[in-house]
């Protein structure tokens, strides 16, 4: 069996959540039929062999059209600019391409913006939405003002008449969680794994910590996260003096380096996120806006840490009470206060997470039902 693969993003290294997704979804598709791979990429580099070895034709496209442009062009079409941003005709040439000379049987798509390269008739195609852009984009639009409220009320309208029609012509609409999946009437929500093997606390040297240390790990550029910690450092530290916060992840902006401190630690990029995780007393998740399941809680849970995050971080995700959930910012202060005076409730509630995890988020038993989409045969 042949697969064309496309993704927004090169699947590798799966470094950050939705490289996780796709990375692990292309490995389980490899590994049961021979896979094409077209993709963007934001910079040039080496492909590890291991990686390139798991595909068999690899065409990688750099992404350079500038934002602005991609507005451009979006209001001069009527379409939304998540898609005029990743309009390429180098891609739609390559799409046509192995189309023509390959016997493919099958497409997956990773990301809406990558719907725009589906033919307009094929037997058996997989959209993985991942989450719907159109609902983040209309919360975004709550919180704007002016002419970006505009800009972001539109984007929902436009991209939401859009995945509506590439849902109503594809063999199966895929969505990261069964709450956003409810969302696109019709849809299938195959979750998040975790690769619970890797993310062991027994394999991994904590980072030094001499106070009690909190971890909130992420992209570091992505909106969400840059809200979440800049709230969390001004809202509900001033509540913990004795206690440290590290933001860790790359890419960070501006406003998250600004939040650097005596009692605040901006990592930047780290050379493996684990050991953090590892040291940390407590790691949160105060997302107000997140969509599907978070891979961060996932590895934290793996990680055997006590999280406590907010509820639109754990939606979606099968705790069974293994981690806590806060709202207001007395309210994580008092969490975290009980989590760090009673270390053995801690542990506890760590060993149950990791232990919730390794039962329901294995990679190949959230990876099952692609099977009979794609009508793939054993590993």
């Amino acid at each position: 069996m042949e697969i064309l693969f496309l993704a927004h993003r090169a699947p590798f290294p799966p470094d950050r959540g939705d490289r996780i997704r796709s990375f692990n979804i292309l490995s389980y598709l490899a590994a049961r039929a021979r896979v094409h791979l077209v993709a963007f990429v934001e910079e040039d580099g080496a492909i590890a062999p291991e990686h390139r070895a798991r595909v068999d034709e690899c065409i990688l496209v750099r992404r350079t059209k500038p934002q602005v442009r991609a507005a451009a062009e979006a209001l001069a079409t009527g379409r939304p600019v998540s898609l005029t941003a990743f309009a390429d005709c180098r891609i739609k040439t390559a799409v046509n391409d192995l189309l023509a000379r390959r016997s493919i049987d099958a497409i997956y798509a990773f990301s809406g913006q990558m719907a725009q390269y589906l033919p307009g008739q094929f037997p058996r195609v997989i959209m993985d939405f991942v989450d719907l852009d159109s609902a983040k984009f209309a919360a975004y639009a709550a919180d704007a003002h002016g002419p970006m409220r505009w800009m972001m009320q539109r984007e929902a309208r436009l991209l939401h008449a859009f995945e509506r029609q590439v849902a109503g012509r594809v063999t199966a609409s895929l969505f990261v969680s069964e709450p956003e999946a409810a969302l696109l009437p019709g849809s299938l929500a195959v979750e998040n794994g975790i690769d619970t093997l890797r993310y062991d606390p027994a394999l991994v040297t904590p980072v030094p910590a001499d106070h009690p240390l909190i971890v909130f790990t992420g992209q570091m550029d992505y909106r969400p996260n840059v809200d979440a910690v800049a709230w969390f450092a001004e809202r509900v530290m001033p509540l913990l003096p004795d206690a440290h916060f590290a933001i860790v992840g790359r890419a960070p902006t501006p406003r998250v380096r600004a939040l650097a401190g005596p009692r605040v630690t901006v990592t930047g990029e780290v050379a493996d996120v684990r050991s953090w995780l590892a040291a940390a007393d407590v790691v949160v998740a105060p997302l107000h806006l997140a969509r599907g399941i978070q891979n961060k809680v996932l590895e934290a849970m793996a990680m055997a840490r006590p999280v406590v995050a907010s509820p639109a971080a754990a939606e979606g995700i099968d705790h069974a009470g293994t981690l806590r959930v806060a709202v207001q910012p007395e309210d994580y202060a008092a969490t975290i206060r009980e989590l760090l005076a009673g270390p053995e409730q801690a542990d506890q509630l760590g060993t149950a997470a990791r232990r919730q995890v390794i039962g329901r988020y294995g990679w190949d038993a959230r990876l099952k039902p692609l099977d009979t989409l794609l009508g793939l045969g054993p590993a």
